[in-house]
């Protein structure tokens, strides 16, 4: 169990987020001065080298997405222009690819991360400019909502890469972009010109994944622990009827594969706090707001509770919560994890993703006068702090990862094992770089009092 840290403050995280930033800034020059986009997109390293690994394309937005942030963060323009020239060379294919349920990882961190830096003024204004990113993000919302499967009792999902059978939990994340083509006024079209909401079927979506991707301890099956995390569900595509829960990434379908369950745990936060952005009015066509946020909620604080209490105490988990080898490790969740073990990885790119869930969550509860907001914002902060730390924080300008002891695909065995080890350590991987900078950057806008980090940035108030 995590062990929580409840003086941390904001404030106090600031020296170890200005060390990342430099160590940041170094891996992206390290990264730009050896990369060629003939070489695919940079997934993983091997040996401190960024390789690619061919499975889908979901990582290009973080590459370039990492030096947007690194601008916000620093205000060197050097990286506002990287990422501006690397958006329009590179990620016009990732916008109207068909064969992903990527788009919110990839064209959320690129074109939204440009789009909102200029409406907060950091960028200066250019009509044309915005232009375009706003119709990349539309395009891109509307293409992630057509690969769309009913089920039988009237819901639906954006199904995977894997097929139409298939729901994702790493999907959830996915919803930005329907988020942000609805905040564009924008719609996907259809047979007969029918007009089709990308606000509902962002809401479908998000219920069929609490419903059938995360457990309650209700006994839905022997394994129904409550926050438990199924990577992947499955669908019966005769009848739309859900049969079981599956795995690509993790152990087996009966445990949870922890950068799954961190998905979760950062992408309900960050929907309830665009349904701010959204009327009353409007919500109420979708069972309204009431309904739509607890069942969010609901599900955000099962996936919270149940990382709080499977994971080592510094907040680091190891890549499932019932990989084999944890039985060698003895009561390895009442100490800190250990990436340099013989038996089972870390996973420090889950834990990337979950602080800034945590934190979002956190603040959302505070914000409505809930007791438990300051216990998941003070589990968040705890978990950024030790990401910003030896032995998970590179300091070897040399290494062109900037978190360490990440993994991609236990299973496959795609992750480099260093010469006289049993498991992968030592290692980056893009999405996890990318998140501990996301999670920076949301708390050190928090300590400096600047614009709270939201994917969909500012608005002119509630839509109508």
């Amino acid at each position: 169990m995590i062990t929580i840290n409840p003086l941390l403050t904001p404030q106090d995280l600031l020296p170890g987020i200005q060390k990342m930033w430099e160590a940041s800034a170094d891996c992206i020059n390290n990264i730009e001065s050896s990369w060629s986009s003939n070489q695919g997109t940079p997934v993983f390293t091997i040996d401190g080298t960024y390789t690619a690994q061919g499975w889908t394309e979901w990582t290009q937005g973080f590459q370039i997405g990492s030096a947007i942030l690194q601008f916000d963060a620093t205000n060197d323009e050097r990286f506002l222009e990287l990422g501006r020239e690397k958006t329009i060379q590179l990620m016009a294919s990732h916008v109207s690819h068909i064969g992903v349920h990527d788009h919110g990882f990839n064209n959320i961190s690129t074109y939204g991360a440009l789009r909102r830096l200029m409406l907060e003024g950091r960028i200066p204004f250019n009509q044309r400019e915005l232009d375009v990113y706003e119709l990349a993000l539309k395009v891109s919302g509307a293409v992630q909502a057509s690969r769309w499967s009913e089920t039988f009792d009237g819901d639906g999902y954006i199904y995977s890469f894997n097929g139409p059978q298939s729901l994702f939990c790493d999907t959830i994340r996915s919803l930005r972009s329907l988020a942000m083509a609805h905040q564009l006024k924008h719609c996907l079209m259809g047979e007969n010109d029918e007009a089709i909401s990308l606000l509902e079927r962002l809401l479908m979506h998000a219920h069929c994944t609490a419903v059938s991707n995360i457990f309650y301890g209700e006994d839905r099956d022997a394994y129904d622990v409550r926050g438990r995390v199924a990577h992947e569900s499955l669908f019966n595509l005769n009848d739309g009827r859900y049969r079981c829960p599956s795995t690509q990434q993790g152990y087996s379908p009966f445990t949870t594969w922890t950068r799954g369950a961190a998905w979760i745990i950062s992408g309900y936060p960050e929907q309830i706090e665009f349904l701010e952005t959204i009327s009353d009015e409007e919500l109420e066509l979708f069972g309204g707001r009431e309904q739509i946020e607890s069942f969010m909620l609901e599900a955000a604080m099962a996936a919270c509770d149940y990382y709080y209490s499977e994971t080592p105490t510094d907040g680091v988990p190891y890549w499932d919560t019932g990989a084999p080898g944890l039985a060698q490790l003895g009561d390895y969740k009442n100490r800190p994890a250990d990436p340099f073990n013989d038996f089972e990885p870390v996973d420090s790119s889950a834990a990337a993703i979950a602080a800034q869930g945590f934190i979002r969550l956190g603040n959302i509860l505070k914000s409505r006068g809930n007791s438990q907001g300051e216990h998941y914002f003070q589990i968040g902060l705890t978990i950024l702090s030790t990401l910003l730390q030896d032995p998970y924080l590179s300091f070897d300008s040399s290494h062109q990862g900037l978190l360490l002891h990440s993994v991609y695909h236990r299973p496959r065995g795609w992750d480099h094992i260093p010469e006289g080890k049993n498991i992968p350590s030592g290692e980056a991987c893009m999405w996890g770089d990318y998140h501990l900078r996301e999670a920076a950057l949301l708390v050190q806008r928090i300590a400096n009092g600047e614009p709270y980090y939201t994917f969909f940035g500012q608005t002119d108030g509630k839509e109508s």
